[in-house]
């Protein structure tokens, strides 16, 4: 609903195909049409997103009809005409040809030495790209590779062969995979492999000496994120910077494999976001995707098909400005070909630790960081689980629960009935892991649940309800018996059911004196107390 009001708000329409509709539609193969955003106010730029380097891997949903919309809507907003590209063969020129920016939100997948080509070339010739990273080890789909090493062109410890230690079906799918220093080569930068947290970037550089994209910018927010380093200061400068005086202890992201912060922070950490000219052309970096996505996912876990949780950075901080101004100044065409013609002071080269230079990188830990579930392969989408992007399957429904409660909770000990009610199920399917209690606020619980013997527990807090079956239309009921400790003086508290732990139902009750007569809510209120999730909390 989020994303269809804000929509409708800025009066652009997702396009797919040839026809136009009011809210997203899940396409789920790489074959089918891609998003398109159209502005009401057009202002004559293209920007196109690239979703064919495994953006969706994991619980990455970086795609502008799901958890990059905020991005994408503000955009158009600004009167950009948005698409996505997908598809299953290498990026072409042709591919970019007719776009002012191309945005590459953190890639799982190596680019083919032909796709590396293509963007430089479209930067080359006047057109902006914005490449989007994270952190080292943010390898989402097990292929041993994280965005900062793609977008670099060379994998921590395997600068010699990219393709180290890894099987044969994975070496055919990286066929045209080279080894190289290709971002510090081609844009004057290299991500780190660095990994920050508990921190903010508000160290800004100024709108007079960053061409306007820091104006009223005053911090960016980092939730487990790298910076750069500056190799050629004439065509590549910081905009963002971390503060100084950050330390392993304080500000290593929680898993990572070395230290973290590799220079204390500040100037000589390198720029958290930066910029950067090529011939006609411009770049931008960040080294995080935290500020960019937001808290509307699309597509479930390639891997294992649970729903994702996403984070909504977009609205955090400076954020959303900042990138809004970074896409707006990759998309004017200027004639300066390095920053020394612009006019604008120039960055010192940044500091490298000896480990940092890529012929001397070693593998801090062994790579992929787990192995993943099942028959999953990174290669192969006929292995990806329903309702993820790539997969062509439908997701599964997702179990509904409804509790229908008295309109007050009787105090005193006074019995009073709950039904549970769940959707969407096999039919036939048996549930066993449900369970519920009422609780004060500050977490005191004061509930039982009735045996199916007629017994009491001895003690209150979440008890079991026993097992519900399915009919034949996937729905199952269980009315239980409950009673609240008669200690209890109190107006109100809450209900909550969870299955396998795991919470699903969780609502605000009434109390009332046991004298006092209790009704049952009515039917449409009972409507308005459910909660989705996915099928697979459905233990059996």
């Amino acid at each position: 609903m989020k994303r269809v009001t804000q929509k409708r708000a800025i009066q652009s329409v997702i396009i797919f195909a040839s026809f136009t509709v009011g809210v997203p539609a899940l396409a789920e193969s790489i074959s089918d049409p891609p998003p398109v955003l159209e502005p009401s106010d057009p202002n004559g730029k293209r920007v196109l997103f690239d979703n064919s380097h495994g953006q969706t891997a994991g619980q990455s949903d970086w795609v502008i009809d799901g958890a990059f919309s905020d991005f994408a809507d503000a955009l158009v907003e600004n009167g950009y005409y948005v698409k996505e590209h997908r598809s299953a063969e290498p990026l072409t020129s042709a591919d970019l040809d007719g776009y002012d920016v191309f945005i590459i939100p953190e890639a799982q997948i190596p680019f083919k030495a032909i796709e590396q080509e293509a963007i430089a070339s479209f930067a080359e010739e006047g057109g902006g790209v914005f490449f989007i990273a994270d952190h080292y080890n943010a390898d989402r789909n097990f292929n041993r590779l994280d965005s900062n090493e793609i977008m670099n062109g060379w994998r921590r410890g395997a600068y010699d062969d990219i393709t180290k230690g890894m099987s044969n079906e994975e070496k055919e799918a990286l066929e045209g995979v080279v080894s190289s220093d290709w971002l510090a080569e081609e844009f004057g930068v290299r991500f780190r492999y660095n990994a920050i947290d508990h921190t903010v970037a508000d160290s800004i550089v100024s709108p007079e000496e960053a061409f306007g994209i820091t104006e009223n910018i005053s911090a960016l927010s980092i939730h487990a994120g790298s910076t750069l380093a500056i190799i050629d200061p004439n065509v590549a400068k910081g905009v963002a910077y971390l503060p100084d005086g950050l330390t392993p202890e304080a500000n290593k992201w929680n898993n990572a494999v070395d230290q973290g912060v590799y220079h204390g922070g500040g100037m000589e950490e390198g720029p958290y976001a930066a910029i950067g000219k090529k011939g006609l052309g411009k770049a931008a970096f960040i080294g995080d995707s935290s500020p960019v996505e937001d808290a509307t996912p699309k597509y479930r876990n390639e891997e294992h098909g649970g729903m994702k949780r996403t984070y909504d950075g977009f609205i955090d901080q400076d954020n959303g400005a900042f990138l809004v101004q970074v896409v707006d100044w990759l998309a004017e065409q200027e004639s300066y070909t390095n920053f020394a013609e612009a006019g604008i002071p120039l960055d010192e080269p940044s500091p490298l630790l000896e480990m940092e230079q890529p012929e001397k990188t070693t593998e801090p830990q062994a790579e992929p960081w787990r192995q993943p579930q099942g028959d999953y392969r990174w290669y192969d989408r006929s292995t990806f689980a329903a309702g993820s992007f790539g997969s062509g399957q439908e997701a599964p429904l997702e179990v509904e629960y409804d509790l229908e409660t008295p309109e007050a909770l009787p105090l005193g000990g006074q019995t009073f009935s709950v039904t549970v009610e769940l959707r969407h199920l096999a039919p036939n399917q048996t549930v066993n892991s449900l369970d519920m209690q009422v609780y004060l606020p500050g977490g005191r619980s004061i509930s039982q649940i009735q045996g199916e013997d007629g017994s009491w527990p001895s003690s209150y807090g979440y008890h079991q309800i026993g097992p519900l079956t399915a009919d034949a239309t996937g729905t199952a009921t269980k009315t239980v018996t409950m009673r609240l400790n008669p200690s209890v003086e109190a107006d109100s508290a809450m209900i909550r059911l969870r299955n396998d732990r795991q919470n699903v139902v969780t609502q605000t009750v009434a109390l009332t004196a046991a004298s006092e007569k209790v009704t049952k809510l009515p039917t449409i209120q009972k409507s308005l107390k459910r909660k989705s999730v996915p099928v697979a909390l459905a233990g059996s």
